[in-house]
């Protein structure tokens, strides 16, 4: 009889930090239901806990201040950071954390996970192209980067304040399109 010892193989997971001061979560939506506007949040942080040898077992959190919001425009800020949308007072924070990553093909992933925008969570897909190739920087660190892209129902979120216009519409669109540019730090 031979003893028969099942062989695990190691699993490799590496972790890596989002680089605020190299990241920007940026958001797009209709206004008078004729242009786009833009915002951004320039306080991001996260982490994405990478596993080498199965994908589907890495992760990725992160989380957004939401009065960090910028759309060049103090009142529309003003407005945005009030009880009318994020209320940031009583919801600081806007949150993704991941359930499941996967190949989409060479290059892009998908990566679906819960999204909480005012206090509220539903789940979202992100298109992501990514991640390039490893790269050392000036001092040592390795980093790789991310392009992520969903599109949300701002209502879904509780985020419902608008204003009819008098020709007809609305002042700000339902949908928003959602857009990441990140960059990770190998911790």
């Amino acid at each position: 009889m031979t003893d028969t010892t099942a062989v695990r193989a190691q699993t490799s997971t590496t972790t890596w930090n989002i680089d605020p001061a190299h990241s920007v979560a940026e958001f797009k939506v209709k206004h008078m239901m004729i242009a786009n506007v833009k915002g951004q949040f320039s306080k991001v942080s996260g982490a994405l806990v990478f596993d080498e040898s199965d994908l589907a077992n890495s992760r990725v959190e992160a989380s957004i201040e939401a009065a960090s919001i910028h759309t060049r425009d103090e009142q529309r800020d003003a407005h945005l950071k009030s009880p009318d949308f994020f209320d940031v007072a009583k919801f600081p924070t806007l949150t993704f954390k991941s359930k499941g990553i996967s190949i989409v093909r060479d290059g892009e992933l998908a990566v679906e996970g819960d999204l909480t925008i005012h206090g509220v969570t539903h789940k979202v897909r992100f298109a992501v192209e990514g991640p390039t190739p490893p790269t050392k920087d000036p001092w040592g660190n390795t980093r790789v980067a991310v392009s992520a892209t969903t599109k949300i129902h701002r209502k879904d979120f509780g985020l419902t304040w608008n204003a009819a216009l008098e020709t007809g519409g609305i002042l700000v669109g339902d949908d928003v399109t959602i857009t990441l540019d990140v960059e990770f730090v190998r911790a």
